[in-house]
């Protein structure tokens, strides 16, 4: 199966009233995993790669890697996403590459820090839509602010000063056409998001139902919602990992956001945590081992497990076969009659 667009991968979770997950990877044992758990469920799945997970790969091996799952995965859909992407011509760079789906974030200015004004977003976003859309490829944005920081990436702070407000959404997506909205309801970004287990006071996952009944037809976005899962937590420290208290986003608060309509949602921080556990125990365990192969298979295996209870939590195991990929240029076509009603 081709690579195929987010916005059509969405449309699907939509009537089926799933979300899919998307999940960050920098490097083969990342990748492997990720396609490896979409295979074993049957899912389709969004790979995303960050604005600094593109020099440190590098274009050409990300590219290559990419079509690599394309072809070892044929059943699968499989979506390239340019995670976070801090300037137009970063997401034109990541179209040029052959990715199906970019995010311009202008909520925050180019410098992946400073919250911008809604005027910028709006200007900044149009022209990614106007640069993509002709070439069938799909666009994520956000509206709101996401707190911590995540690759570089984040305003910081408190993650609920600047959460989505809903008519500026509606007017935003009226004014951009984005395909793709991440939406702030007072989750963070990274390992770091909350002192305590979040709760309504923390959570505003009303408002993603109050928003998705504002802009049915756009799909909504989870940032910064890992769950930080306290068993990797506790592994990592128990082998030498320094990681202070914290609580990440409960799985059973993302599944109501699914239920309120989201249909995307961002995983990293959890797949980390995995990845760096399995590392660390192998080698607190096996401390004559130096064959990297031997530590970076116990990593993979313990990220395509994390992954799996992902997909599973997110409902999209069982629908990779739902559906035929759409090429580009059917959505190219499909954006311009769109545009001409």
């Amino acid at each position: 199966m081709p690579l195929v667009t987010l916005r059509q991968v969405l449309d699907e979770a939509a009537l089926g009233g799933y979300a899919v997950g998307a999940f960050n990877v920098n490097n083969l044992e990342q990748f492997q995993a990720v396609v490896e758990a979409a295979r074993e469920t049957r899912a389709p799945v969004i790979l995303q790669a960050s604005r600094k997970a593109r020099p440190y790969a590098g274009d050409a091996f990300l590219r290559h890697l990419m079509l690599a799952a394309v072809e070892t995965y044929p059943e699968i859909p499989l979506v390239m996403h340019q995670d976070h992407a801090n300037a137009p011509a970063l997401c034109q760079s990541a179209i040029e590459l052959g990715f199906t789906s970019v995010m311009m974030d202008g909520s925050l200015r180019e410098d992946g820090k400073t919250p911008a004004d809604f005027e910028y977003n709006v200007r900044v976003t149009r022209q990614v839509v106007e640069m993509a859309h002709p070439r069938g490829v799909s666009v994520e944005a956000e509206l709101g602010t996401i707190g911590g920081i995540e690759d570089g990436q984040g305003a910081g702070g408190d993650p609920r000063a600047h959460l989505t407000d809903p008519d500026q959404a509606v007017e935003f997506v009226q004014r951009t056409g984005v395909d793709a909205l991440g939406v702030a309801f007072g989750a963070s970004h990274g390992a770091y998001k909350f002192r305590h287990k979040p709760g309504q006071d923390v959570l505003d996952i009303e408002l993603i139902g109050t928003i998705h009944q504002k802009l049915p037809d756009t799909h909504l976005v989870m940032h910064g919602s890992s769950s930080v899962p306290r068993d990797l937590v506790e592994s990592i420290n128990r082998h030498g990992g320094q990681i202070r208290e914290t609580w990440g986003v409960p799985l059973e608060e993302i599944q109501r956001g699914i239920r309120y309509g989201v249909r995307k949602v961002n995983v990293d921080t959890d797949i980390r945590l995995a990845f760096t556990a399995a590392v660390r125990k192998f080698l607190a365990e096996s401390p004559e081992a130096i064959d990297p192969r031997e530590y970076l298979e116990a990593a993979r295996t313990a990220m395509r497990q994390e992954t799996v209870t992902h997909m599973r939590a997110f409902g999209q195991a069982g629908h990779a076969g739902d559906y035929a990929p759409l090429p580009l240029e059917e959505m190219a076509a499909r954006y311009s009659r769109s545009r001409r009603r």
